[in-house]
């Protein structure tokens, strides 16, 4: 293993530990007795995420004001469009559908997300991703039911 991934390893472990619990937790709020609307879980759940960044922030002594000026900019406004899209979508299924079904269907966004990484990011691509992709579509496919 090289030195970078043993710097975003852990934090990507930490990602997929939390973000496993995400759709369980917001198809149990959504549906049923006292079912929270899921656009109404959304303001409540992103506006906790943006109260744990502004501590991020302010603890790590990273600035925020200086990097608005940044070039790189409307990157992170489209980024935020589309997450705004990818959740409120992704909430409004969980108060649909099974989260057995709905969860690995929104899990194709780490294929499409990795083709993108290939195609036009020049990420290097080689017969094993190639094949890991392939399975990762395959398994969503058949974990879904679809």
């Amino acid at each position: 293993m090289d030195a970078t991934a043993t710097t975003y390893l852990p934090y990507a472990l930490l990602a997929m530990a939390a973000y496993a619990l995400v759709s369980p937790l917001m198809r149990v709020a959504t549906t049923g007795p006292n079912a929270i609307p899921s656009d109404v879980a959304v303001v409540v759940s992103n506006t906790l995420l943006i109260v744990m960044a502004i501590g991020v922030i302010a603890y790590t002594g990273q600035g925020f004001a200086t990097h608005l000026a940044s070039p790189k900019l409307p990157h992170v406004l489209a980024a935020g469009f589309f997450l705004g899209v990818g959740i409120l979508a992704l909430y409004r299924s969980l108060s649909l559908g099974p989260v057995s079904v709905v969860t690995p269907i929104f899990a194709m966004f780490l294929v499409f997300s990795s083709v993108i990484g290939f195609l036009f990011l020049g990420e290097s691509f080689t017969l094993r991703k190639g094949l890991g992709i392939v399975f990762a579509a395959a398994s969503v496919y058949l974990v879904s039911g679809a």
